[in-house]
């Protein structure tokens, strides 16, 4: 099962899928790492999915990673006595802290964190933007507002405050409930929804410890302001277009998602771009072009996975949009062009020894014009350096662990081997060889480059480089 491309296809599992023999055709059709959303579906359907996917694991005897995805909280309008209201540009309506109101001098909002974190001049915007409006004035325990973009309002519609950061946790009781689950059941990685500020990363992640790792996705602007810090404490970045788009202006987008796609490279961590990159597959068995130039977009990037929501969770055509996927990004990464554009965004070089002997291995390999660059990695750390690097040649990581090996399911370029922890340098060399002829990297008599850290087991020890003839 080793993949023939360079990016990884993240899927999530939903009602059209959820079987056991629609998850192996996804996975036979180029899924690497199964997404688990938690904003639907039970407990027990959530299980029963897990371990379809870890049967498939033993049955092809390959690593693959699972993402819990967990829902974070839900900002929503109350109940409208009419269930639904239309509201004009120019007029002035009212919002109360109430979960039932009346007319539009009493629509309900039930959330006091966004009465006492809102000021005039910010924005709301309802049912995903489609209404928007601009606080005037604040009175007690209501916000009157002027309406921008006017339309038909309803019961429990989402609301979002592009300008506003809200004093809440992005992890709800729900979600705590979740997670616990998910960590039970050994999930690879978590995502997490609703990030404002660095802090909120850090609340995740004393609950989470080192059980798994851990994604944070970007869906506010606030989090856009404090990127840096974010990266720094997350595992890998998810971009959450969707969100994103509803709280930034759409023409900014692209820009943004070019700015996480490089930053996380330069930071050696996962970023997986996603949201309605084939959303017409939810309905029809083929993309749009301009769907396939957005996955094509991602790939010239340089991201480490593109992901599927609907497309493959409840969508009409499911494996054809994973396979779709698959195709697009081959085509992508034969472009005459590709390698000269991810030449062209190599991130500055890190000074610090490991980064710098990941891209000495990666940079060896192609001069030398060896076979595959190897890593032992005891934590996917430096297979993940070598990937930074973007190297023209594939990457085999070897390592002991069989979490790490499902994470690296999710880096750019690597396919992941569990194997044994040399004891010597002469085995790591032997074992080295062996794993390049017996996954179909190279030949007897070839060149492979081995990156490694001494001594064995270390994590984060990327600190010796090696030519070995296989």
């Amino acid at each position: 099962m080793r993949r023939s491309r360079l990016a990884k296809i993240v899927a999530t599992v939903g009602p059209a899928t959820a079987a056991p023999d629609r998850i192996r055709a996804l996975y036979l059709s180029g899924v690497d790492t199964f997404r688990l959303n938690f904003s639907h579906g039970t407990h027990e359907d959530h299980a029963k999915v897990f371990a379809s996917i870890r049967a498939l694991e033993r049955e092809f005897g390959r690593p693959i990673g699972v993402l819990q995805d967990l829902q974070g909280p839900k900002i929503r309008l109350g109940v409208l006595e009419e269930q639904k209201l239309a509201l004009d540009v120019g007029e002035m309506v009212r919002l109360v802290l109430k979960d039932i109101g009346g007319g539009r001098q009493s629509i309900p909002l039930p959330h006091p964190e966004i009465f006492a974190a809102v000021r005039p001049g910010h924005e709301l915007l309802i049912d995903d933007g489609r209404v928007r409006l601009r606080v005037e004035s604040l009175g007690d325990g209501e916000i009157s507002a002027d309406v921008l973009v006017g339309g038909i309002i309803s019961n429990r519609k989402g609301v979002n405050l592009p300008g506003t950061t809200l004093d809440m946790s992005p992890l709800t009781k729900k979600d705590r409930a979740d997670l616990a689950f998910g960590l039970e059941l050994g999930v690879d990685w978590v995502a997490l929804s609703f990030v404002q500020r660095p802090s909120d990363v850090i609340e995740a992640r004393g609950l989470i410890g080192d059980s798994t790792r851990l994604i944070t996705k970007i869906e506010k602007p606030m989090a856009l302001e404090r990127i840096d810090e974010i990266i720094a404490l997350s595992d890998g970045i998810m971009v959450a277009r969707g969100d994103l788009g509803v709280e930034i202006p759409h023409e900014d987008v692209p820009g943004r998602q070019k700015e996480l796609v490089r930053a996380c490279r330069l930071a050696a961590k996962p970023v997986i771009v996603a949201t309605q990159m084939l959303d017409s597959m939810v309905a029809a068995p083929t993309p749009t072009r301009a769907e396939a130039s957005d996955v094509a977009t991602a790939i010239y990037d340089g991201a480490d996975a593109v992901m599927l929501s609907a497309e493959s969770a409840s969508g009409s055509y499911p494996i054809e949009a994973v396979a779709m996927m698959d195709k697009i990004i081959k085509s992508t990464e034969r472009h005459r062009l590709y390698r000269s554009l991810i030449d062209a965004t190599h991130p500055d070089e890190d000074i610090t020894p490991p980064h710098a002997v990941a891209a000495a291995g990666a940079d060896l390999a192609a001069t030398i014009e060896a076979k595959v660059v190897i890593g032992f990695t005891a934590s996917g750390t430096t297979a993940a350096r070598i990937a930074r690097r973007r190297p023209p040649v594939p990457v085999l990581a070897l390592t002991y662990d069989q979490k790490a090996a499902r994470r690296m399911g999710l880096l750019w370029g690597v396919h992941s081997v569990i194997s044994d922890e040399p004891s010597s340098y002469e085995e790591m060399t032997e074992m080295a060889a062996s794993a390049a002829r017996n996954e179909g990297y190279a030949e007897p008599g070839e060149l492979a480059v081995v990156v490694s850290g001494v001594p064995f087991g270390q994590v984060g020890a990327t600190n010796n480089l090696r030519v070995v003839v296989c």
